[in-house]
């Protein structure tokens, strides 16, 4: 099967249950793929028997081809699934559901945004609150949660569960099930009906999981219910790219596995085909300093290659300007564009990295669609303010800012067609307090018309309190100030050089468009620069990469505070450093929107002086 000594061990292995750890690049899908045909051929399992399940549509298509490839075969009986395809199919078939049964990504979205409004109002314009909203929601639905007990991490904790027992009142009226609840729905099933559990039990006797270590509580449950009697379950994974923990995975799964099945084999895929020695050693040194995970030694087949640079810089962009320099020499140098990656903790930080290749007409790709700065609520609130002290009447932004900071302005007071600030002080006539406070805003509002649009962004945040206003909403988010002041500060830094409020909003315009269409003409590039974070390269390889930002605060990120989460973080590095075949350059800067930043502590614990 041209496979190397420990990837025919876990080929070979017939019956009962396997742990396989897999580092990068070690053909966990050579496995998967030759474990299949021998279990037909060797094993004489009917390939109508076996479950080979993913997470990803693309990652179960990509292994169901080259199996065909392999066998010969034009098609196969073997079932190649998602988690949520395999719970839907049993579903399907328990409860004759159908497609109409199902709520999409925007329908939940629509379904969500009323009951915001409702329990949440000053929060309903804000797509970042529903985002985690709904990853919360998924989160106690995937791990079988007491929304009684569960604390929330977004919004008081009351709110939270009033949120969570409308939408599920919502589904139920509708008759809808979204992802999560297919497997919740699938486990209770398989608890109340015996029967229907045995014939799927009969149905699949052999399971064969890949990235087991992105596995949640629930879809654990399920899958060890599917596998009894024979225990024929086969999970591939690695514990070190365990990095889907908002998602409701945990590593502890993994590790726990040969406790739940002592009889269990193991063994080890060591061998990496895809980094230079260099980058292994580096990224192996870093990975060692998590305290819960299994020990491993890798080794790659490949020579030692190119050191692993570290560089700093002053500022963003100047660490931005040295990647378009370097870009091009990579081109001189006979690279293609798509052989480069440039990744990211997060999204929006590539957004000075966008303008930038795009000034220089250097074509990329991004793996996930990039937010407008000017999209952003923040943005909406500064436009707001700006736009009253310009003479804008509509009322629609007095009502956006009018307690941003609070001046207890009531909702009552703004009920009527003809909202302004003439009308709200006819409505708190007999309040002298009230009074002061509209008094207080006009004369804002005065000042704000004569400064151009960055002095008026600093006169708001500061003199205005809208910075103080962002503090208080953090603590009520429960997340760290500096996520909602970095977007403020950024905001700021995009309004300099602008005269007036017409010229910057001229440029946002241009900017915006060139945006779309960037994102419309994204599958029609030949040949472009990956720009992606962490997250979505998992799997993914590229003979150049740089990670950019490497600072405390960013990588790791300034949420990862408890000890699991910065072992996360670690494991997200982890990831990235080993996306590189052949180059890795991690860069980090020494200030950014005119605070000074510290370089990331993984740095120094993967051997670098910094």
């Amino acid at each position: 099967m041209n496979l190397n000594a420990s990837q025919t061990i876990a080929a070979t292995h017939l019956s009962g249950p396997m742990m396989v750890l897999a580092g990068p690049g070690s053909g966990k899908t050579s496995v998967i793929v030759n474990r299949t045909e021998y279990l037909i051929n060797e094993g004489k399992v009917p390939p109508s028997h076996i479950l080979v399940v993913t997470f990803s549509r693309a990652a179960a298509r990509e292994m169901r081809e080259r199996f065909i490839e392999k066998t010969g075969r034009k098609q196969t009986e073997v079932t190649f699934g998602t988690f949520h395809g395999v719970f839907y199919a049993i579903l399907k078939q328990a409860y004759r559901l159908g497609p109409e049964n199902i709520l999409s990504e925007k329908e939940k979205y629509e379904l969500l945004q009323p009951i915001i409004m409702n329990r949440s109002p000053d929060q309903a314009s804000e797509h970042d609150f529903a985002e985690e909203i709904a990853r919360e929601i998924s989160d106690v639905k995937g791990n079988n949660m007491d929304i009684g007990n569960y604390y929330s991490r977004s919004c008081p904790d009351e709110i939270f569960r009033e949120i969570f027992s409308d939408y599920r009142s919502a589904m139920n009226a509708r008759r809808k099930l979204d992802f999560d609840d297919m497997i919740l729905f699938c486990y209770e099933l398989f608890k109340k009906r015996e029967d229907i559990l045995k014939a799927w039990q009969r149905k699949f006797t052999y399971i064969l999981v890949d990235e087991f270590q992105d596995i949640n509580r629930l879809q654990y449950e399920v899958v060890k219910m599917l596998a009894l009697p024979e225990n024929n379950l086969f999970v591939v994974g690695d514990d070190d790219q365990s990095i889907y923990r908002f998602r409701g995975a945990r590593p502890d799964i993994m590790l726990n596995f040969t406790k739940d099945y002592k009889d269990a084999a193991r063994v080890l895929l060591d061998v990496n085909y895809r980094c230079t020695g260099n980058v292994l050693e580096r990224a192996s040194k870093m990975i060692r300093c998590n305290g819960s995970r299994y020990r491993k030694k890798l080794r790659t087949r490949k020579d030692e290659g190119e050191d692993v640079r570290c560089l700093t810089f002053e500022n963003p962009p100047e660490e931005y300007g040295f990647l378009v320099d370097s870009i091009r020499q990579h081109i001189k140098e006979g690279y293609g564009y798509s052989d480069i990656a440039v990744l990211f903790r997060t999204n929006q930080e590539a957004e000075l990295l966008v303008q930038k290749l795009s000034q220089f007409q250097i074509p990329f790709v991004m793996k996930e669609q990039l937010q407008s700065l000017f999209r952003h609520w923040i943005f909406k609130d500064i436009e707001a303010y700006m736009r009253l002290a310009a003479g804008e009447k509509d009322r629609k932004y007095l009502i956006r800012i009018m307690n941003r900071p609070n001046r207890y302005i009531s909702r009552e007071a703004v009920s009527g067609k003809d909202v302004s600030l003439r009308s709200l002080f006819a409505v708190y006539a007999d309040r002298d307090w009230m009074q002061d406070r509209l008094v207080t805003l006009q004369n804002h509002l005065r000042i704000i018309k004569n400064l151009n649009p960055f002095a008026a962004v600093n006169f708001i945040a500061g003199a205005v309190g809208y910075e103080e206003f962002l503090n208080d909403y953090a603590a009520y988010r429960k997340i760290n100030p500096e996520e909602l002041t970095d977007i403020l500060y950024r905001i700021r830094e995009s309004a300099k050089g602008y005269n007036t409020l017409e010229e910057w909003e001229k440029y946002i315009s241009e900017y915006e468009k060139h945006l779309e269409e960037q994102q419309r003409t994204q599958e029609t590039v030949p040949d472009g620069v990956c720009i992606s974070t962490l997250h979505r390269v998992k799997g993914l390889e590229y003979p150049v990469v740089y990670i950019m930002n490497v600072n405390e605060g960013t990588i790791p990120y300034r949420k990862a505070v408890l000890p699991e989460a910065l072992e996360e973080e670690r494991r997200l590095l982890y990831v990235g450093m080993t996306r590189a075949s052949e180059k890795l350059t991690l860069c980090c800067v020494r200030q950014e929107h005119d605070k000074k930043k510290d370089p990331s502590r993984f740095l120094s614990e993967a051997g670098f002086q910094i």
